[in-house]
């Protein structure tokens, strides 16, 4: 359907070597030298203790929640804008997530609305489980001051860093600032093994019980005892052999989406009434998708309309994410927003727009992209500073 993708796989051209090894040597199964090596280098490049390769992201979150022993009855807070993905899993425990809005200058979680809802928990005596803070389209949240008050209350957080791997904040990694951090190597993440992801701590006991529980709870014996419930979530060793290719060329990767940011905003920012997503100081966020919104009443146009000319033209292009919030599946969920008047969640998904951002995007191709995002934004006379 398209011919510009929004955030496409990138190969390195390596990755073969590694699958034709784990071929050679007969190693196809969920355990194997790539899985060891995969895991190792992640956590190296990170600088976290030790990790563990499982099927997803949304594995890697699950485990986290069973590690820190989520069940019926508790809650979770979670960042509202965001994926179904960082939510589902406080389901599957059968647990009650608890939302929690965005703050302007990141886009992520607002600790002025999570001082809220944790001062109201301590009321009602009903402090969460765990805090699921999520690193939106790269981009750090304000982990500083996320920490301090989790640890004031004695909140376990998770990281949902699944799109923001090799982003830094204050010259740590995203993911590594909590108790437990969550990776995504999906098809469309700034690098892939297809399908995959990776829980990373400094606990390492923790780990030793998340590959435990990732490998159907399997008790050490000759037959195949259980004694506890586990899942069936650990990455194949051709995958971590694909990861490994794709680690290698990670700050190339980077590099490269951070050049298309700059490409856009070079020759969109200057109309008024489009404002891109901010890079919070100190921070460096990979860049995996350009987003920006627009202010439909100074350029008489609405995001739909943005994405369904660059759909006309095979070029693909989303929305913001739908606060999770405003989702049908969370019916009756609490809500905690920024402040009693600002909702920025929900301005950001009726005013956002995701770019083409893949790292293998060519300059002639982004150029025929801002082209016909020019030719639509330049509609008013008053769209040009």
């Amino acid at each position: 359907m398209y011919q510009i993708y929004l955030s496409p796989p990138h190969m390195s051209g390596e990755e073969q070597r590694y699958i034709q090894q784990a071929f050679q040597t007969n190693w196809i199964a969920p355990v194997g030298p790539n899985i060891d090596r995969f895991e190792q280098e992640v956590a190296l490049y990170v600088r976290a203790k030790g990790g563990v390769a499982v099927s997803s992201g949304t594995a890697a979150i699950h485990l986290a929640l069973s590690l820190l022993e989520v069940k019926k009855g508790d809650r979770v807070f979670c960042s509202t804008l965001t994926f179904v993905a960082s939510a589902n899993p406080i389901l599957y425990q059968g647990a009650e997530p608890v939302f929690i809005d965005s703050e302007p200058d990141t886009w992520n979680m607002s600790p002025r609305a999570l001082e809220r809802a944790l001062k109201e928990a301590v009321q009602i005596n009903q402090l969460p489980k765990a805090v699921i803070v999520v690193h939106l389209y790269g981009q750090s949240a304000r982990m500083n001051e996320i920490m301090e008050l989790c640890q004031k209350y004695k909140v376990p957080v998770i990281e949902d860093a699944a799109e923001s791997l090799g982003s830094t904040y204050r010259g740590q990694y995203t993911g590594t600032f909590g108790d437990f951090g969550i990776y995504s190597f999906n098809g469309n993440k700034i690098i892939t093994t297809s399908g995959g992801g990776m829980l990373v701590s400094n606990n390492e006991e923790a780990l030793n019980k998340a590959k435990f529980l990732a490998t159907q709870a399997r008790d050490p014996a000759i037959h195949y005892e259980h004694s506890t419930m586990g899942y069936n979530y650990r990455m194949s060793n051709i995958l971590a052999g694909i990861g490994l290719a794709q680690l290698n060329v990670l700050q190339k990767r980077i590099e490269a989406r951070r050049e298309v940011f700059q490409r856009y905003y070079k020759r969109l920012s200057h109309i008024n009434g489009v404002a891109f997503m901010p890079e919070l100081r100190e921070t460096i966020t990979n860049r995996w998708l350009t987003a920006l919104t627009i202010d439909c009443d100074k350029l008489n146009l609405k995001p739909k309309e943005i994405i369904n000319v660059l759909k006309k033209n095979k070029i693909e292009a989303r929305p913001v994410w739908k606060p999770l919030h405003l989702q049908s599946l969370f019916k009756g969920c609490l809500y905690y927003s920024h402040s009693e008047v600002e909702h920025i969640a929900e301005t950001l998904f009726y005013t956002g727009v995701c770019l083409p951002s893949g790292s293998n995007l060519s300059v002639d191709e982004q150029t025929a992209v801002i082209k016909l995002l020019q030719t639509s934004m330049m509609t008013s006379s008053h769209s040009i500073v």
